[in-house]
């Protein structure tokens, strides 16, 4: 979120050259499926020595995130009036005190809705937390319903059935608590003005 959010207020606030192109790169890496690049990265990992540990998914999750974090964020520093940034840059705010103070509270619905987005891909992830988990201490909820399905196929259906349920009921109470600031954080970055 913050990799994410930084770039977006770079790329949209601050003038320099190359910016759309940048911009480009980050909607090229959107356009990427994740299971082109399980393999060259699960040879990294266990050459680095980091197959084993949390950083395979954490590095994962956020390389495949940042793209459409990224765009989503730009999307929204759209909207924010340039004036406010020219105003605080007159009053002597540098651009880091511009980002915090300025730019992170206009996109604060932005910001949730991003991370909402980004919890439910990670949280709902089955191939890449089943490819660079190899502990059962590691495993993310998702690949431990796997569990609920015997070797010969055999699957209890009770025990599945209930910890599915446990999985959704979780998620959806989250979505129903924040659903008005998700929409608010959807229509802001939809209109200009």
């Amino acid at each position: 979120m913050f990799l994410g959010t930084a770039a977006g207020f770079a790329l949209q606030v601050m003038v320099w050259k190359g910016r759309s192109l940048t911009l480009l790169v980050f909607l090229a890496g959107m356009m990427v499926p994740p299971q082109m690049i399980l393999l060259p990265l699960f040879t990294v990992y266990f050459q680095t020595g980091l197959s084993g540990t949390l950083w395979p998914l954490i590095l994962t999750y956020t390389g495949t995130g940042l793209p459409l974090t990224v765009f989503m964020m730009a999307t929204y520093y759209r909207t924010v009036p340039r004036e406010l940034f020219e105003a605080a840059t007159i009053d002597g705010a540098g651009i880091l005190r511009a980002f915090w103070t300025i730019s992170v509270p206009m996109v604060r619905n932005a910001l949730l809705t991003v991370g909402l987005v980004q919890f439910f891909f990670i949280w709902n992830d089955l191939l890449i937390a089943l490819t660079f988990t190899n502990d059962q201490d590691l495993r993310t909820i998702q690949v431990g319903l796997l569990n609920f399905t015997g070797d010969f196929g055999a699957t209890q259906y009770g025990p599945l059935f209930a910890a599915i349920c446990i999985n959704v009921f979780g998620t959806l109470l989250i979505y129903l608590f924040l659903n008005q600031k998700v929409m608010k954080g959807l229509t802001s970055g939809a209109l200009k003005g």
